[in-house]
């Protein structure tokens, strides 16, 4: 699966390509609570060779009190220069499921001008899995100088997201769960409501991938289509964080679909104030 989608590569790929020069690797993982995954531990344990560690909390603007903000260029830049990582680089992200975290990091290289970046299939799990080469030694590292091109307009902010919301001049697809979506389960982080916003779709993470893979196309498509979102309009993406909305962001994108920006905030932010609307229900 996923073989039609241009952002991924699988592990026969990457594993010949170990150790070549230009080709950066990063663990982009990062876990709910919930997981139980503690994903520095696991990368010191044992990662892809070569591979880099990247804080999805660390890389976030620190002057944020949201969660995983998109930093700014510079902060960003400093973030993954001092990784090693260069814009003109090949970069492979990975993730320990498959697609959970990875393609966050995915779309923020993205945003910041770089386009030669790619999600390994399956994850680090099924890699270790099948027996391919892990290390428990540090990657060595020397500093890079990281020069970004930051897309703003793929970003929406809240002022945008509330305009958007009152005048429905473009579809809202939230990725978080269908029980947070129609407001039956509680929200994991204090003080945030619990539903969606008005006129949002939900297209669930666990929806658009199977075994850690990206679904081909044509299920892809019907997964979309079937929430109700309409491929010729323009789509804004929301999750929690803004973490696994970039999910969303691929699956469009892989569909052709690049009308498309991302909600930084996302629930995190519309939930938790006062003043926004909110529904509850599956519509």
């Amino acid at each position: 699966m996923a073989q039609d989608s241009p952002f991924i590569v699988d592990a026969d790929w990457l594993e010949k390509r170990l150790g070549e020069p230009g080709l950066t690797i990063i663990d982009a993982s990062w876990y709910l609570p919930a997981q139980n995954r503690d994903a520095r531990a696991e990368y010191d344990a044992a990662h892809i060779p070569g591979a880099r560690f990247l804080d999805q909390d660390a890389v976030s603007d620190p002057d944020s009190k949201l969660p995983h903000t998109l930093a700014s260029p510079q902060h960003f830049a400093q973030y993954v220069g001092a990784m090693g990582v260069s814009a003109d680089d090949t970069i492979v992200v990975y993730d320990g499921p498959g697609l959970f975290s990875a393609p966050r990091a995915w779309w923020m290289f993205r945003v910041m001008g770089v386009f030669q970046v790619y999600i390994l299939n399956g994850g680090v799990d099924r890699w270790k899995a099948e027996g391919r080469p892990v290390t428990s030694e540090p990657t060595k590292i020397a500093p890079s100088v990281f020069h970004a091109d930051f897309d703003k307009g793929r970003v929406v902010s809240l002022d945008e997201m509330r305009r958007i919301v009152g005048g429905r001049e473009s579809q809202i697809a939230d990725a978080r769960s269908a029980g947070r979506f129609a407001g039956t389960d509680p929200e994991p982080r204090p003080g945030v409501r619990s539903g969606h916003m008005p006129g949002a779709r939900n297209v669930p993470i666990t929806a658009l991938a199977e075994n850690g893979e990206l679904l081909p196309k044509d299920r892809l498509r019907k997964v979309i289509e079937n929430a109700g979102i309409d491929l010729s309009k323009p789509v804004v993406t929301s999750c929690g964080s803004g973490i696994t909305a970039a999910a969303i962001t691929l699956a469009l994108e892989t569909l052709g679909h690049s009308d498309n920006r991302l909600y930084d905030g996302s629930w995190t932010e519309w939930g938790g104030l006062s003043d926004t609307p909110v529904v509850t229900g599956k519509e």
